[in-house]
């Protein structure tokens, strides 16, 4: 269709944008004139763009159109007006003149808040439910028939701006456009609006949204958060007007303990503790407020208020002074209607909008990269002196209840708005790589870039082993009583599952794994690790040891388990979060601090992951993670002096070269979990569809990216064929796709790399004479799509019975009846032993197999069957040390011997 565009702001960019993608034609775009010689962005997207844009201060004069507007209009010949975000009068004319007329969005369920406020008073009214229609323009307020209404939960903290970024933004877009969509097919309804239920409030101006106090806590709370932060809920303090920000309900039952703050109107003091400024209802309820502005425009932590050291002048040194004129210089290149800078130039009143705030941001980074400051830093510090005051505090390091700040790379997916950190993690913040650095984290199910990531440096390892051992050495983090430790690995377990769901959803876009899978087990057995090492924490003891005693002296030997220090892991890609959490956690209840590098191609829960420890309240420096690849990251790492302990998982092949560097370097001590080629024997005398069922988990399990896969299955001759039939039929039954489609059984390999690896060893099997049953080659279609595949026929020479798969390849070879030794030989014929398996009614041969088969685990009669309390690790090649259980904190502890003569 022709379609004229008539709206504003970022929303009016991302419909016209999704308009045109989806074929329609923009004859037109009608916006607002540029303000402060700044074109709005659905202007500067058209003129890209090369669509004729018109900026119109208005469009009609004293109720009458303006007919040189209306004939421009009228010119570009539209078939429909969409009108996303407009915030002008639009004449009739215009609105009745294209033959599909015209379609509005509103942000609000009507007829329920008709008006300009509608989100506000939404918010304000306290309703449980939001959401917007997509309606046809007519000459009243909001009052035309319906054409599409979408809802959502209207959380009990929400404000305007977050239920707007989580759900009236990105779902009003889509919303626009699927009407659009049912217009041009045809399909479009007109529902008639009800007059029941109909209201409309006015615009909430600042002169209307001062705070009634005679009311509950609940409704000024939401008095507060829907005026957030336009145009601001207020109240007079000490004879001046101060608006409030950030407000979020409390318990009754908390006791604010503070000093009082007496507020004109209200019938009880609030009260300013540290957590911020306690407010209370007519009703004995209470909310607390975080924010605080006055009317000259500066905006102070609500906990500050009385804060004699928050208005207290630091004194520069000469080089902080250097560092302020650099800043004045950066705010006069801002700034440039402003003559010179004053210390009393307030960056607001000098014409300053929220994008010179993100400028001023990245510029402190620039000259001062330690210096991390938010927004909200520049908001609430608006003259030049409270700036370079802030921002010397902060290099000072004299902030040290200040918010964890996070630049989210946010998406509105799976039902849900995830938010992912995407920067390095040193010392308990978030920082760019040096050089800025960064590489694309890409979604193995579309082949499409999720983020851009930072990429460390070996100076980035440096930092981040520097703050693991001055909090390991100064904040003493493994002389902290157990007991605290132990309390603040629960409170982090808590966090991890209260954010599951955004974590699993992370998961299965990062590393394509299903998202049921990764809920169940990527995410929930994490969960579960922390909680069970965080029971270890004040039960990790020594042993006193009776020795000879030569008379007369008399002694006491004892042993202790100490942490050994700065512990480095490294991590593979198949399973994220949860490789992360079997090493993270016994590391940390033994008391150690940690240096991590996640997977290159998976690095974005370990990422969240650091963000909810921080929440968590565990020190700065004692959990770092740093994405980057291994040549450089892991290298350094295994190099560096003051790395005491290095946890590693991947490759039999890098694992080697880990363990060299290890020795080298310092006799770091080296735990390693390798490659694997598990056999799994079935006998003819095991439960058939058990057999089959568990067989396949063996290998298909999360894409078969597993490393206690079964690599090579043993059937008894006698069964061979019906468990073949049996396999391949449930394998053609399937689900390929989306992980995040709840009915996929199988989806994407972790990256292209993978995926063509996968593709060469199947052809090294057909070569050798193997017989592919099925499967055996990439889908054809978007993203790392790997088939189910079967080879039988596998015999003990050849590639693929010896070589890891890592994929979703079973591979099947035949044994005859009774020749238990000779399987038992072909199945220990490997230098890997991760893990194995046994399949029969018969408890004493299940007994004599599993004596026998050489690997760190052996499954009966059942695979995959892993707990956070079994000890987990291999023999051979397959390496050396524990995860999980009891046995995993000794690789993480040193013991000392003391002896006492008395």
């Amino acid at each position: 269709m022709k379609i004229a565009v008539i709206g504003q702001s970022v929303f009016g960019k991302e419909v016209y944008k999704e308009l045109r993608k989806d074929g329609h034609t923009i004859v037109g775009v009608f916006t607002i004139p540029d303000k402060d010689g700044k074109a709005d962005p659905l202007a500067t997207e058209a003129e890209k763009d090369g669509v004729p844009v018109f900026k119109l201060s208005r469009w009609r004069v004293k109720g009458q159109a303006l007919p040189e507007v209306v004939s421009q209009y009228k010119a570009t010949g539209p078939e429909l007006n969409v009108l996303p975000f407009c915030s002008q009068f639009i004449p009739m004319e215009v609105i009745d003149h294209p033959k599909h007329g015209s379609i509005i969005y509103h942000p609000s369920l009507l007829p329920r808040h008709r008006g300009a406020s509608a989100i506000n008073w939404t918010l304000i009214h306290g309703d449980k439910k939001g959401g917007f229609t997509v309606f046809w323009a007519d000459d009243g307020l909001d009052t035309g028939p319906i054409l599409l209404q979408r809802e959502c939960d209207v959380e009990p903290n929400d404000t305007v701006n977050t239920i707007y970024k989580r759900f009236l933004f990105p779902e009003g877009v889509k919303g626009t456009v699927e009407a659009v969509r049912l217009i041009a097919e045809g399909k479009a309804p007109r529902i008639p609006q009800p007059e029941e239920g109909a209201t409309y409030e006015c615009i909430q101006k600042k002169e209307n949204s001062k705070i009634d106090w005679n009311q509950s806590a609940e409704a000024i709370h939401n008095w507060i958060r829907g005026n957030d932060k336009v145009p601001g809920a207020w109240a007079e303090v000490d004879g001046q007007k101060v608006t409030f920000y950030g407000s979020t309900l409390i318990d009754n039952g908390v006791a604010a303990n503070g000093r009082p703050l007496e507020i004109c109107g209200a019938r009880r003091p609030g009260m300013v503790t540290k957590a911020g400024l306690v407010l209370f209802g007519n009703d004995g309820g209470a909310l607390l407020v975080k924010n605080m502005q006055f009317e000259d425009g500066k905006m102070i932590a609500a906990s500050q208020y009385f804060s004699a050291g928050a208005s207290a002048t630091v004194v520069l040194t000469e080089e902080e002074k250097a560092f302020a004129e650099q800043m004045r210089a950066v705010w006069q290149s801002i700034l440039t209607n402003v003559g010179q800078i004053e210390d009393s130039t307030d960056f607001f009143k000098s014409g300053a909008a929220s994008m010179d705030v993100v400028r001023l941001v990245e510029e402190v980074k620039l000259y001062a990269s330690s210096c991390q400051l938010q927004n909200e830093d520049i908001y609430m510090n608006t003259t030049f002196q409270d700036f370079i005051q802030m921002c010397v505090r902060k290099l000072r390091g004299e902030d040290d209840e200040e918010e964890l700040i996070v630049d989210y790379v946010e998406k509105n997916i799976n039902n849900m708005t995830v938010k992912m950190p995407h920067q390095l993690f040193i010392n308990g913040e978030f920082v760019d790589a040096e050089g800025g650095k960064t590489y694309k984290t890409i979604n193995p199910c579309d082949g499409m870039a999720i983020c851009d990531v930072s990429l460390a440096q070996i100076s980035d390892v440096d930092k981040a082993v520097a703050a693991a051992k001055e909090a390991f050495e100064e904040q003493e983090w493994g002389k902290m009583n157990p007991r605290d430790r132990g309390r603040l690995l629960y409170k982090l377990a808590d966090l991890m599952e209260q954010h599951q769901e955004e974590l699993a959803t992370i998961e299965a876009i990062d590393s394509g794994a299903v998202y049921t899978l990764a809920l169940k087990t990527h995410v929930g057995m994490s969960i579960q690790t922390f909680r069970y090492f965080a029971g270890w924490c004040d039960k990790i003891q020594g042993s006193t040891i009776p020795i000879n005693q030569a008379r007369p002296n008399r002694n006491l030997c004892f042993t202790k388990k100490e942490p050994i220090g700065v512990c480095a892991i490294v991590i593979p890609w198949n399973y994220p979060l949860m490789m992360l959490a079997w090493k993270t956690a016994a590391c940390l209840a033994a008391g150690n601090t940690v240096v991590l590098k996640p997977a290159q191609v998976t690095p974005l829960t370990a990422l969240k992951f650091a963000e909810l420890a921080s929440r968590a309240g565990l020190p700065k420096g004692v959990i770092n993670i740093l994405p980057g690849s291994g040549s450089l990251v892991g290298q350094r790492l295994s190099d560096h002096p003051d790395v005491r302990k290095l946890g590693f998982t991947g490759s039999t092949e890098i694992g080697k070269q880990i363990m060299k560097s290890c020795a080298v370097s310092n006799l770091k001590k080296v735990s390693l979990e390798l490659g694997g080629k598990s056999p799994l024997i079935i006998f003819a005398d095991c439960d058939m569809d058990k057999a089959v069922r568990m067989g396949m988990s063996s290998v298909f399990f999360n894409k078969g990216e597993n490393c206690i896969a079964a690599g090579r299955l043993f059937v008894e001759e006698s069964i061979h064929d019906q468990f073949v039939k049996k396999v391949v039929e449930e394998v053609k039954k399937m689900k390929i796709g989306d992980p995040l489609d709840r009915s996929t059984d199988h989806g994407p390999q972790n990256h292209k790399a993978h995926l063509d690896k996968l593709v060469e060893f199947c052809q090294f099997g057909v070569k050798e004479g193997a017989v592919l049953v099925c499967g055996g080659h990439a889908l054809q279609r978007p993203g790392f799509f790997f088939e189910p595949t079967v080879f039988t026929n596998v015999q003990d020479h050849m590639y693929i019975a010896k070589e890891e798969s890592f994929g979703p390849v079973m591979i099947i070879s035949k044994f005859k009846s009774g020749e238990i030794d000779e399987v038992l030989r072909s199945a220990n014929a490997t230098e890997y032993g991760l893990a194995s398996g046994v399949f029969t009614r018969d408890i004493s041969k299940a007994l004599y197999v599993s004596e026998r088969l050489n690997a760190g685990t052996v499954f009966v009669n059942t695979y995959n069957k892993t707990d956070v309390a079994t000890p987990f690790g291999g023999f051979k090649q397959s390496g050396f040390g524990k995860d999980l259980g009891q046995e995993a904190l000794n690789e993480y502890l040193k013991t000392k011997a003391v002896t006492i003569e008395y």
